[in-house]
């Protein structure tokens, strides 16, 4: 399973774009693309339309994770362990989705990202 953060969610709305380019593979190859409630959040947060809204949520197959108690520690220890640095607390609850669906996330956001690699976080 993949799970798509919110850069992906927008630039798969972007006809040639690498992340469009890559979720068609993905799908192509049988991939189970997912989101968590919070990269859902913030892509509903725009700018998008009702048709892109549309189109991404059956892309996702309406597969959109919600945030639990269990991601919310997840996350607490993933921020916690990585330094506690402020801008990544909503990095931590996305990549605790990943996590906990033993997913791998897909994102254009390494630098933030790799903070959480070596507490289980697989990257794409």
């Amino acid at each position: 399973m993949i799970l798509l953060d919110t850069n992906y969610l927008i630039r798969s709305l972007i006809p040639e774009t690498i992340e469009a380019i890559r979720i068609i593979e993905w799908i192509q190859n049988g991939e189970i693309l997912c989101t968590s409630g919070v990269a859902w959040y913030e892509f509903l947060c725009g700018p998008v339309d009702d048709e892109g809204i549309i189109v991404v949520h059956s892309l996702l197959e309406e597969r959109v994770i919600p945030f639990t108690s269990d991601h919310s520690a997840e996350a607490a220890h993933l921020f916690n362990k990585s330094g506690r640095k402020r801008h990544l607390r909503v990095d931590a609850m996305i990549a605790s989705a990943a996590i906990i669906s033993n997913a791998s996330l897909a994102t254009e956001n390494i630098i933030d990202f790799k903070h959480f690699v070596d507490f289980g976080l697989q990257l794409i």
